[in-house]
């Protein structure tokens, strides 16, 4: 097998062939593209011509490097094109028999020496060698969608496979411009075994009414920096295709989290599979559209709506980063705040805090000086609780302990006026639970804003069932006065973003404490593969272990899912007092400061 991969089939020409063929082909390869049907040979063809073209007018290629691009790629209805081919990569449909045939008759047709890849995320790479004569030179090239763009590639070795073939494709990855991850044999491999999860989660989110595809989406865009909401994404992989992959992960895994979402089922077989339908989870212009138009489903203005309660003040309790980065928003926004803390001492503290905070941003460009001093002159600084006498929203950013909410809600009760909105900013803990601390639940609501708060757009809204309406369209109001995103959610564990985001960061702590993939290669095949900012490990250090330890036990305590446990190797790591940067030492290491 040790010979250059110049020559490269890739039968079936859909979108991910297409994509394939023309990384190759502007890398210098002579690109076989094989499919029975010519229109898809053609459509080929046509959208070669197309980027390169772009690709011209952009100052990236040449015109004379476009010809010979476009003379590296020859197209084939039969496969017995492949017959000269060092390596060819099959991205035909996702069927054990579909594929299972074409390596039987590629078997006929290439060199023994040649190498097969298959494309599939789902299927066993291991399974199909097996039906090969030569399940040696069988492996897997999962490249991602769009292949131009994505820089990711993940080798897939069966137990079969011969290393001299991996080592081959690795190095073919890393000339083409991409980052290769080896991983072994399972469905959805390292970036979609953790992605397809987290968007099945989502879809039953959706399927349960819990929020609206709006709310889900714009959530985890704005609170975790993802490029595409959930039900987004599944319309442009396409709902079967997704359903697929799940039921795959499902037969091996037997995790409830990887059990298809009946949605899913009745999407695919209802023919509305996403974009390329036109329909999915969304409506759009026409098959094959990104643009989406509204449909029955499509929020709308209430006229009907209750008015909100008038907020011209505001307390915020606690002392920390997050208590005093909103109450510099609230400040920013124009409302007279009261910063509260158990000491005089520790409210100047936080104030401080904020100064610092502003004089940044006016250091960047961001605010004037004026406005950093009349934001300041807005904030006081208090001792006691006992200042939140007349505020008209009072919010909490205290300690995640419900005992000490409880106790601060209590006194709350006691301080505030009759009418002023009591919100908590609670991430996992049950919102109803404070306001029963109360005499007033019905003007407890939750606002879980995201840190920093100066900068992170999104607010979960919260409501329980003894929310009165009009408490609810007050922060709704206030969240559109401090210019952040509102996103409704009723009362249990997680919400909507850490309901979806902290069982995607348990699943990788579980591959690497089941020796599958390494820290590296997951973070890289989700940064690289999934577009996410950050990897699962390095967002993990980043919250704290401690703490992401704690919310992994609410979701499993309110949901009851055994797929939902901890992992071990986490509650492992908070025994040994390793929770992340904050201790120099979490899944990584870490400068002392």
């Amino acid at each position: 097998m040790d010979i250059p991969l110049s020559t490269i089939a890739v039968v079936g020409l859909g979108t991910m062939g297409t994509g394939i063929a023309e990384v190759l082909a502007r890398a210098g390869r002579e690109v076989i593209g094989i499919d029975i049907s010519e229109a898809a040979a053609r459509q080929a063809v046509a959208a070669l011509e197309a980027s390169t073209a772009r690709a011209v007018q952009k100052g990236r290629i040449t015109e004379g490097e476009r010809h010979d691009v476009l003379a590296r790629f020859r197209t084939f209805s039969d496969l017995q094109a492949a017959a000269d081919a060092q390596l060819v990569i099959e991205v035909v449909p996702e069927s054990y028999e579909i594929k299972q045939q074409l390596f039987r008759e590629l078997d006929a047709i290439t060199s023994p020496t040649a190498i097969l890849a298959t494309g599939t995320n789902a299927l066993s790479v291991t399974r199909l060698a097996a039906e090969s004569q030569h399940p040696e030179r069988v492996l897997g090239l999962h490249f991602f969608n769009p292949a131009p763009a994505m820089k990711l590639v993940e080798v897939v070795s069966s137990v079969l496979t011969a290393p001299p073939a991996v080592a081959a494709v690795t190095e073919l990855a890393r000339e083409l411009g991409k980052e290769p991850v080896a991983v072994g044999d399972r469905p959805g491999f390292v970036a979609d075994g953790l992605l397809f999860g987290y968007l099945n989660q989502a879809a039953a989110m959706y399927e349960a009414s819990y929020a609206s595809r709006e709310d889900i989406d714009a959530a985890m865009k704005l609170g975790c920096g993802l490029p595409m909401g959930p039900l987004a994404l599944l319309d442009l992989i396409g709902v079967d295709t997704a359903r697929t992959v799940l039921e795959a992960m499902y037969s091996e895994s037997h995790d409830r989290l990887h059990a298809p979402a009946p949605i899913l089922k009745q999407l695919s077989e209802a023919g509305l599979t996403g974009r390329k339908s036109g329909r999915g989870f969304y409506t759009y212009a026409e098959p094959g559209s990104q643009t989406v138009v509204p449909d029955t489903k499509t929020p709308r203005e209430s006229t009907g709506a209750a008015a909100g309660r008038t907020v011209r003040s505001v307390g915020v309790a606690g002392s920390g980063t997050m208590a005093s980065g909103i109450a510099e928003v609230f400040a920013k926004a124009g409302y007279d705040v009261v910063l509260a803390a158990r000491s005089q001492e520790k409210a100047d503290t936080a104030k401080g805090r904020i100064a610092k905070s502003l004089e940044r941003s006016v250091t960047k460009g961001r605010l004037t000086a004026e406005a950093r001093d009349e934001t300041l002159a807005r904030i006081t600084a208090a001792g006691s609780l006992d200042s939140f006498d007349d505020v008209d929203l009072a919010v909490e950013a205290v300690a995640e302990d419900l005992a000490v909410k409880q106790q601060l809600f209590a006194t709350l009760d006691k301080v505030c006026k009759p009418g002023a909105v009591l919100a908590t900013t609670t991430s996992s803990l049950p919102v109803v639970a404070c306001a029963r601390a109360t005499s007033r639940p019905q003007d407890v609501i939750g606002m879980h804003f995201f840190n920093p708060a100066p900068a992170m757009k999104l607010v979960e809204v919260v409501r329980t069932v003894l929310t009165d309406d009009d408490v609810h369209a007050t922060v709704r109001e206030v969240c559109g006065k401090i210019r952040k995103h509102p996103v409704d959610c009723g009362d249990r564990a997680g919400f909507i973003v850490n309901a979806l985001l902290f069982p995607y960061l348990n699943n990788a702590i579980k591959m690497v404490g089941e020796h599958y993939a390494t820290l590296d290669d997951i973070d890289a095949a989700m940064k690289l593969g999934g577009g996410y900012p950050m990897g699962p490990f390095e967002l993990l250090d980043v919250v704290g272990l401690d703490v992401s330890l704690a919310i992994e036990k609410v979701l499993h305590s309110e949901f009851r899912d055994p797929g939902l446990a901890p992992a071990p190797l986490l509650e492992h790591l908070v025994a040994a007092g390793c929770l992340g940067r904050k201790t120099g030492r979490g899944f990584r290491e870490y400068a002392r400061r």
